[in-house]
């Protein structure tokens, strides 16, 4: 599939979901990053932009350039994005575990509490307005296993959890250049596409330094092994590092477990 028809099946996997539970509005957090921005983008095309509820949610560790992204998304979008810290939160949970759990701040505890965090604030908005909370995960990190259980895999439908990560980005660029083919505002910003993927849950952190690969080399692998039913032996044989292929692999299974916690989400099919 190009990336139009990706776009048009996931948009029209969400909006078959949420009309079939008879959802009235949908709410997602806006973190200024290219999956909740193309995520964004999806709803709006699903059920107008009166019906989609943003919200930003800052953290301790949260840039201001996020903010300001997700600013400029949401104003390009026509919706509303409305700023709720969640550092406040975070520090009430860093204040009563830290004594239980040492270096809590600096911990991959520490982290998932964050997510956590924001998944409280919009669950209770979803179950307050009655809208339906959207997830925006993307395959890559489910595979990796590179998400917080009951944190940023909440949520009641995925409509990228079939799109690997460089396919969220080839979407994405999709996205602006139909906008702006029919004389419309490029939706997603382009610092969005252009600085390096962060769950900025700590100073400085990068997606691709904590999985420990680029996405491009991880997504290309994770294809030919899931998608395309590929042997670790196969892997090697055609040209992957042994020892990347035995890391990753081995990753991957290790983290079912997640993967069937995790919402559904369209399948979007991967030939060769």
């Amino acid at each position: 599939m190009n990336p139009e028809q990706q776009y048009t099946a996931c948009v029209a996997g969400l909006k078959e979901f949420v009309e079939g539970i008879g959802g009235r509005g949908v709410v997602l957090g806006l973190s200024g990053g290219i999956d909740s921005s193309l995520v964004a983008c999806m709803c709006v095309d699903a059920f107008g932009a009166e019906n989609v509820h943003g919200y930003m949610l800052p953290g301790p560790y949260s840039t201001e350039h996020s903010l300001v992204d997700a600013q400029e998304l949401a104003r390009n979008l026509g919706i509303r994005a409305e700023r709720v810290s969640i550092a406040e939160a975070y520090q009430v949970f860093e204040s009563q575990l830290s004594n239980l759990c040492p270096s809590f701040d600096r911990s991959t505890a520490g982290e998932n509490t964050q997510a956590r965090c924001r998944m409280i604030v919009l669950m209770a908005l979803a179950n307050f307005y009655g809208w339906t909370m959207v997830n925006t995960g993307n395959k890559s990190e489910a595979m990796m296993g590179y998400s917080t259980l009951y944190g940023d895999t909440a949520g009641a439908y995925a409509p990228i959890g079939g799109l690997y990560k460089t396919d969220v980005y080839a979407v994405s660029r999709w996205v602006n250049a139909h906008a702006e083919a029919a004389g419309r505002v490029a939706p997603i910003p382009e610092h969005v596409l252009v600085k390096p993927p962060s769950a900025e849950l700590a100073p400085g952190q990068q997606d691709e330094t904590s999985l420990g690969t680029t996405y491009a080399e991880l997504d290309k692998l994770l294809i030919d092994y899931k998608e395309r039913g590929k042997s670790v032996e196969q892997l090697v044989a055609a040209g992957y590092d042994a020892a990347e292929v035995e890391r990753i692999t081995k990753r991957v299974e290790a983290y079912a477990f997640k993967r069937a916690l995790e919402p559904q989400f369209p399948v979007i099919p991967y030939a060769e």
